[in-house]
């Protein structure tokens, strides 16, 4: 399979379970399909990701490019296409805007959504492209601190349905000037606006996750799974600033939620059970967060954004520059496999397998 092909059964996998949690049932009232699928592939937080922009690019370009496609009667290949293009478009604007995003407080899988989602669906709607996706910059948003809650995947879920919505308006003859949508996107944001550059691929350095939680603790879920016979008490783990950008909850997060942004915690939690699965968030485990509490965090911005150290008092004992799941350690078939079937049992199995098939048997295998 292409790196797209992998990237979008992986969402449609974590769509499929997805669709329980209270954000993505919530979603669903909305009565808008787009932000239901939207929300339902990102609230595990188990999604790709593409570290140069810290963004989740498949989070709103593949429910995009899935829904309108199975509206118009379209086939996978058709999707996989609009998405494909979308996902390139959304990379290259986070990439462009790291890390102006993320230090001005903005969740650039939100801010760049609407983006990703409009241009995969221009791609199958006979309309002006710029304008869609001047409409969708004007629309932009989401913000950092919706991280730990329902606000995360559900900014998404909006981001998603605005860009679907970006398209519509240009087929239906709305004008907006793509320049002064830059200018302003640059203005309001700090990021810079920018188009795929040829010869540089997003998917070529998209991580496909190995845990359900936030990609920056997953050095230390690695990092800490090596010695975890030999860990001592009281640890510490030594991030990139960004790590603690993004997962920032403490050492006693309040719920599940929570629990997928702190850093300690999962450090102890996997010392003490092994690296979390999905139904581990449910709630938070008592032993895990008495650990935690000995468990401390420092920064070195000379460290890789990917990059985590564990240390005893001044003794290195493990170190991680990119964890499972990363461009430079990927995931095997068979890992890759026993992702999708935790989350959606055998039914995806063959899901990509015929690019004639009718979009919309993809939303309805995975039950979206």
């Amino acid at each position: 399979m292409s790196g797209y092909d992998v990237a979008l059964l992986d969402w449609l996998a974590c769509a499929a379970r997805g669709a329980r949690e209270p954000a993505a049932r919530a979603a669903r009232e909305l009565g808008d399909r787009v932000a239901f699928a939207a929300t339902a592939g990102h609230v595990l937080d188990f999604d790709d990701t593409y570290l140069p922009g810290i963004a989740h690019l498949s989070a709103p370009t593949a429910p995009a490019a899935l829904v309108l496609a199975a509206e118009l009667d379209l086939t996978a290949g058709q999707a996989l296409d609009a998405y494909a293009e979308g996902f390139e478009a959304m990379g290259a604007l986070a990439r462009a805007g790291y890390p102006a995003l993320y230090d001005r407080g903005w969740h650039p899988t939100a801010v760049c959504g609407g983006v990703g989602a409009a241009v995969a669906s221009a791609h199958l709607l006979p309309g002006p492209r710029n304008a869609a996706v001047a409409l969708a910059l004007f629309r932009a948003g989401g913000l950092r601190a919706a991280f730990g809650s329902d606000g995360k995947s559900l900014q998404v879920g909006l981001a998603a349905a605005s860009g679907v919505a970006a398209a519509r308006l240009a087929v239906a003859g709305a004008h907006a000037p793509l320049e002064a949508a830059a200018r302003g996107w640059e203005e309001a944001t700090g990021g810079v606006y920018a188009e795929p550059e040829p010869g540089r691929r997003a998917i070529d350095g998209n991580w496909i996750k190995a845990w359900p939680c936030c990609l920056q603790t997953h050095g230390a879920i690695e990092a800490a799974d090596s010695v975890r016979e030999r860990a001592p008490a009281e640890l510490t783990v030594t991030v990139h600033p960004v790590s603690l950008q993004a997962a920032a909850v403490g050492p006693e997060p309040a719920d599940g939620l929570q629990a997928k942004f702190s850093i300690p915690y999962l450090t102890a939690y996997t010392l003490i059970h092994g690296p979390p699965q999905v139904d581990d968030f449910e709630r938070v485990d008592g032993a895990a967060l008495e650990r935690a509490r000995g468990i401390s965090v420092r920064t070195d911005a000379a460290l890789l954004e990917s990059e985590f150290v564990l240390h005893d008092g001044d003794e290195e004992i493990a170190r991680v520059r990119a964890a499972l799941g990363s461009p430079s350690k990927p995931m095997d078939a068979a890992a890759l496999r026993a992702k999708v079937e935790s989350l959606a049992g055998p039914r995806l199995a063959c899901a990509l397998d015929d690019r004639g098939r009718p979009a919309a048997d993809l939303l309805a295998v995975a039950g979206l």
